[in-house]
């Protein structure tokens, strides 16, 4: 299935030099849906929370595209970013928060768009939620949730175009990241009787056709369409077809009535790399039969639907030759904490403890920065392989992410980026990468690699890790672990040098960091 490129039209069709806006650009739908609305022609503003999230995509300097900061649950940033778009393609939802209460957030998302739509010049608004069906007393909290914001849209005066999907099948996406850990690392699974509910997955290539074809196609306006592939399955018979492409030995489920559904969000988050409070959102749902109740969207928006045999190989393709563009941990809120702008001056909200070292290197910046860029997933983190996925696994078990996480690209790194149980701040390359841990700790810690060039032909690299302590539990968790970032840092700058091929002239030696950053709270 291919979608026709339109820069031809461009010029004929008014409505492509109007802004169409998308919200949620950079979660997984969003951050696949903007450069292709690019390719064909579409002038698009992309809201999020984040600016230097936004402008570090690979779409972010197109000519056509601007990005504005806003958030849905902030009215006034909401009411902004709308005016002026006559289209908005609505893609957030707040299963990806740290809160339990997502559907509660999602409900006040929903009601800001629709006073903020009200006084706009939209003319549609375009919505991508769940199948269930709303008057099953079982239907899962996260598929009510969907069902909900779609109705709080409608009820505003701007007409919503309705998409419901039930699993989305392409590299990145947290259902098919889930199925492939699995299949991947069991070979007999021990499974609830969800395995036998039936499901109607699509691909992403097909959801992102629809959703463009919502703009095309003025008889969706105001309507709501069940969209789904070709196939009606079972879960088990997707575990069996996930095997056959994967050229993996053939998977034996067992479907036992003694594992309650609610254990199955903790083997998930054990076995894969989504964490438990997403898992558990997702595996709710296993229980509820998800299938498509009407085709009329295939008569209005046709295209050759990919079977999931046929999506599977092509999500598998694209992991294996790391074209992955967008993934679900690209969601979420990159907050960084005001205090790693502040340098080393003591910060008003406590004390920021540090543990720095250093090391000279007879190479140049660019030659340090290629091992430092691709730091975590797959490469690692260069020393001390044992002691990182024990705490990994440790963070793992009290519901936040681990090493299985990864990184969405090998050599490749965008600010907002998930990498392992970190989050990318800042990517200067070759000079300074700058990680926001994301484990579960009694305080807030970043990590920051600096490249500074030096006299003949040397450089120094400075790796910092900064602290701020929650009472006293963050303080006797700092100092319990002191001894082992020491032994850490050291080997970590020893083997970096080692994969950089270039003498040390100096170090491993401790330090104690300066002001070196401008304190800047935006």
């Amino acid at each position: 299935m291919e979608i026709p490129s339109s820069k031809d039209e461009r010029s004929s069709n008014p409505r492509k030099t109007r802004p169409v806006l998308v919200m949620g650009a950079t979660g997984y739908i969003g951050g696949r849906l903007v450069p292709l609305l690019l390719e064909l022609g579409y002038t698009v503003r992309v809201m999020g929370r984040s600016l230097p999230k936004l402008e570090s995509r690979p779409w972010a300097t197109h000519p056509r595209l601007e990005a504005v900061q806003g958030d849905v649950l902030d009215i006034h940033s909401l009411k902004k970013a709308v005016q002026g778009c006559w289209a908005a393609f609505y893609l957030v939802h707040s299963m990806n928060t740290s809160t339990s209460d997502f559907s509660y957030l999602d409900r006040v998302a929903a009601w800001n768009m629709v006073e903020a739509s009200g006084s706009s010049t939209l003319e549609r608004i375009i919505y991508l939620g769940g199948l269930g069906d709303e008057s099953d007393p079982a239907l899962s909290k996260h598929l009510r949730s969907r069902l909900e914001v779609a109705r709080i849209l409608r009820s505003g005066s701007v007409p919503v175009t309705t998409l419901r999907a039930a699993m989305i099948l392409g590299s990145g996406s947290a259902s098919f990241e889930i199925l492939r850990y699995l299949v991947d690392r069991l070979p007999i699974m021990l499974a609830p009787p969800w395995v036998h509910t039936p499901v109607q997955p699509i691909c992403i290539r097909n959801v992102l056709h629809y959703l463009v074809g919502c703009l095309e196609h003025d008889e969706t306006v105001g309507q709501a369409f069940d969209i789904g592939g070709p196939e009606i399955l079972t879960y088990e018979q997707l575990i069996k077809i996930y095997a056959q492409a994967a050229g993996l030995r053939e998977r034996v489920v067992i479907p036992v009535s003694f594992i309650s559904p609610r254990w199955s969000p903790l083997w998930i988050s054990l076995v894969t790399p989504v964490p438990a409070p997403l898992a558990r959102a997702l595996t709710e749902g296993l229980l509820n039969k998800v299938v498509c109740r009407d085709e009329r969207i295939r008569r209005i928006i046709p295209q050759e639907l990919m079977t999931c045999r046929q999506a599977i190989d092509r999500a598998i393709e694209k992991i294996e030759r790391h074209r992955v563009e967008a993934c679900w941990t690209d969601a979420g809120r990159l907050l960084p904490p005001e205090w790693s702008y502040c340098g080393d001056e003591p910060y008003a909200g406590g004390t920021v403890l540090a543990c720095a070292y250093r090391v000279r290197i007879k190479a140049s910046a660019g030659e340090i920065w290629e091992p430092i860029v691709r730091i975590g997933g797959q490469t690692g983190w260069y020393y001390g392989g044992p002691l990182w996925r024990i705490r990994g696994w440790l963070n793992k078990l009290i519901g936040g992410p681990s090493l299985m996480r990864g990184r969405r690209d090998p050599r490749t790194l965008y600010v907002g980026d998930a990498l392992d149980f970190w989050r990318v701040l800042e990517v200067s390359a070759p000079f300074r990468l700058l990680l926001l841990s994301e484990m579960k700790l009694p305080g807030e810690a970043i990590l920051e690699f600096t490249i500074s060039p030096g006299g003949q032909g040397e450089c120094e690299l400075r790796q910092v890790a900064r602290f701020l302590p929650r009472g006293t539990v963050g303080l006797l968790y700092w100092y319990s672990l002191y001894g082992a970032h020491q032994l850490l840092f050291k080997g970590m700058l020893r083997t970096i040098a080692r994969e950089v091929g270039k003498p040390i002239v100096k170090g491993p030696e401790r330090f104690e960091p300066r002001l070196d950053l401008v304190c800047r709270i935006d």
